[in-house]
């Protein structure tokens, strides 16, 4: 854990270069584990998605276990049911926004057998909010016994940057599906950041499977998104 106070930040507005394409749904479950199939079933609309490393796919995401609810087991081969209020959300460059929205919006997807309909897009702005959180970055190998070397990994990558960590927090592995094997991710939360920061790391993420969701970054109001993460897996 790395821990220093901050001072005071100054007022920034995020810039439109990159944002956050909400699109409306319509579905009525999804498998737990889905970042694989959903990249898969956006590719056929998208063929350069895993290519293009602006682009993101953020996973579709329900609250975790509360109010007498049990998230459902992957494993048991249970299935997220989904409200009307859930979107599907991606990371767009600015100049791909219009392709990208004709390109999915009306789009049927087949996701492990459920399906999908993608509706109307509003844009969003990244997030100006010093505290930011992703829920699954990509291990390298040993990383998932070790966090103290995956955060010392994080903090220097960053450094290199330009942006000195002086908060930061990871959650517990989770492992993903993917294409030749399991994936091993672990969640993570860095706070105290500039706006700047703050929205360079939004913008550029950290290691790789943006397309699946990994490394991809959303605001939030404290240091509870790490333990609310550990519930939601």
């Amino acid at each position: 854990m790395f821990w220093q106070e901050d001072d005071k930040p100054r007022s920034v507005e995020a810039p439109d270069d990159i944002v956050d394409l909400v699109f409306d749904i319509r579905c009525r479950e999804l498998p737990v584990d889905h970042a694989h199939d959903l990249a898969n079933a956006i590719r056929a609309h998208l063929p350069d998605i895993e290519q293009d490393e602006r682009l993101g796919v953020h996973s579709i995401h329900l609250a975790g276990s509360q109010n007498g609810w049990e998230r459902p087991d992957p494993s048991l081969g249970q299935r997220l049911i989904l409200s009307r209020r859930t979107k599907l959300t991606l990371r767009v460059p600015k100049e791909r926004l219009q392709e990208i929205e004709g390109a999915l919006e009306g789009a049927q997807l087949d996701i492990g057998g459920c399906e999908l309909t993608i509706g109307r897009a509003k844009q969003k702005k990244l997030s100006t909010q010093g505290t930011v959180f992703s829920r699954h970055v990509v291990l390298e190998p040993g990383e998932e016994v070790d966090e103290n070397a995956f955060l010392q990994r994080i903090v220097s990558h960053l450094g290199e940057r330009g942006i000195r960590v002086k908060k930061a927090l990871c959650g517990k592995t989770t492992e993903l599906a993917g294409p030749q094997g399991p994936i091993q991710t672990r969640s993570i939360m860095i706070a105290s950041l500039s706006a700047d920061e703050s929205i360079q790391i939004q913008q550029q993420g950290i290691g790789p499977l943006r397309h699946m969701g990994c490394g991809i970054f959303i605001p939030h109001k404290g240091i509870d998104s790490v333990k609310k993460a550990e519930d939601d897996n």
